[in-house]
C-alpha cells in the first residue's frame, strides 16, 4: 500500500475527484491571525487522501478558520511549478517522489503529515491465469509492468527479486498505466504486473490473475507509502496557517487510524469506488507519524538502486510544525 515520479500505493490516477471549498488561495481576512485562510491542496483519488476528506466532512478545517479547495494531481513533479509559485499549498505525495524531488534539487520539500504505510496485501506483483511463472525467481528474463519506472513499484519488486537470488537487471520493467495493465497482462504484452488497490482486486476477479509477490510484506513490510508535502518556503511564510492546517489534518488522521468506517464513508465521495468496494478493499495503516527507520530503509533502497544521487538523512525531510 509504503522514485522518481508518482505514487503510491500507491497510486492510481484515473478516478474522478470532487473538489471542496472555494477557488484559489487568498490572504486571510478578519481577526483569524492566519496568514491565509483559503488553501489549494493537490490530492490523488486513492485511499491515502481520505483523511483530508474526513477533515472537510467533519468540519475540522472550518473550525481552524480554513477553507480547502482540492485539485487532482497525477504526479508531484508535475505540480512543482504551482508549489513553487504558491498557487498550490500542499499535496499528497509518495515518499519516493518527495525524496526524489529533494534529491534532484527541483524544490525543497518537507513531509507535513504522514498518511499511510504498507500492510500485507496492499500492492502485489501478479501473473495471468495459467502463467508458468510460479515464484519470484521465475521472473528472470521476464517483463514486469509498473505504473512508473524507477518508482515505488520497481523499488519494492527489486527488493523481493534480490531476496529470491536475482539481480534487479535480471528483470525488465516497463511503464504501463494501472488502467491498462489488465489488458497488457491478459494480452500477453507483459509477463507480470505490479498492481495496487483497487486494480489488484480487479485483476484477480476479472482475469483470474494470481499473486506472485506481496510487495508490501516480507522484506518490505511496513514501508511508508505516502503523506502530505509542502515546501520549506511555504512553511516559513505561513507558520500560523501551517499549524492550523496541521491540527486539522492530524485530527482527521487520528480518526482514520481508529475508524475504518470513516474511511469507507468518504472514499466514494471523491473516487469512482462505490461503498461496497471501498469497504472490501485492503488498506495500509493510517498511523499518526511515519516510522523514521522504515523511511530511511526506503531511502537506502532508492539510493542503492541508483534512483537517488545521494543517500539522504530522512529526519531532515520531516517538517516540525508548531501547534
Amino acid at each position: 500500500m509504503r522514485l522518481a515520479r508518482t505514487c503510491a500505493l500507491g497510486l492510481a490516477i484515473i478516478l474522478s475527484l470532487a473538489a471542496c471549498g472555494d477557488d484559489g488561495p487568498a490572504p486571510a481576512t478578519g481577526g483569524s491571525g492566519l496568514e491565509k485562510t483559503q488553501l489549494t491542496v493537490g490530492v490523488v483519488p486513492v485511499p491515502s487522501s481520505a483523511p483530508l476528506f474526513i477533515a472537510e466532512k467533519r468540519g475540522f478545517f472550518k473550525a481552524e478558520g480554513l477553507t480547502v479547495r482540492t485539485e487532482v494531481i497525477q504526479a508531484p513533479q508535475a505540480v512543482m511549478p504551482k508549489i513553487l509559485n504558491g498557487s498550490m499549498d500542499a499535496f499528497l505525495t509518495s515518499y519516493v517522489s518527495l525524496l526524489a524531488i529533494n534529491d534532484s534539487g527541483a524544490a525543497k520539500l518537507k513531509l507535513f503529515q504522514h498518511s499511510q504505510e504498507a500492510a500485507p496485501g496492499v500492492a502485489s506483483v501478479v501473473v495471468p491465469k495459467g502463467s508458468p511463472i510460479k515464484t519470484a525467481a521465475d521472473l528472470k528474463g521476464r517483463t514486469v509492468a509498473v505504473n512508473v519506472l524507477k518508482a515505488l513499484g520497481q523499488t519494492l519488486t527489486n527488493a523481493h527479486v534480490q531476496d529470491a537470488g536475482l539481480k534487479p537487471d535480471d528483470v525488465k520493467f516497463v511503464a504501463v498505466p494501472f488502467a491498462d495493465q489488465l489488458n497488457a497482462l491478459s494480452g500477453g504484452q507483459v509477463d507480470a504486473a505490479w498492481l495496487v488497490e483497487p486494480f489488484l482486486t480487479a485483476a484477480k476477479s476479472k482475469i483470474g490473475a494470481t499473486e506472485l509477490i506481496d510487495t508490501t510484506d516480507g522484506v518490505t513490510a511496513g514501508i511508508p507509502i505516502d503523506g502530505w508535502g509542502v515546501s520549506e518556503a511555504w512553511l516559513a511564510q505561513n507558520p500560523k496557517t501551517a499549524a492550523a492546517f496541521h491540527r486539522a489534518l492530524a485530527k482527521a488522521q487520528k480518526v482514520a487510524s481508529e475508524d475504518r468506517d470513516a474511511i469507507n464513508e468518504v472514499i466514494p465521495t471523491y473516487t469512482q469506488i462505490d461503498a461496497q468496494a471501498a469497504a472490501a478493499m485492503k488498506l495500509g495503516v493510517f498511523s499518526m507519524d511515519v516510522d523514521k527507520a522504515s523511511l530511511q530503509k526506503l531511502a537506502d533502497l532508492l539510493a542503492g538502486y541508483g534512483y537517488l544521487k545521494t543517500k539522504p538523512d530522512v529526519t531532515q525531510q520531516i517538517a516540525a510544525v508548531g501547534g
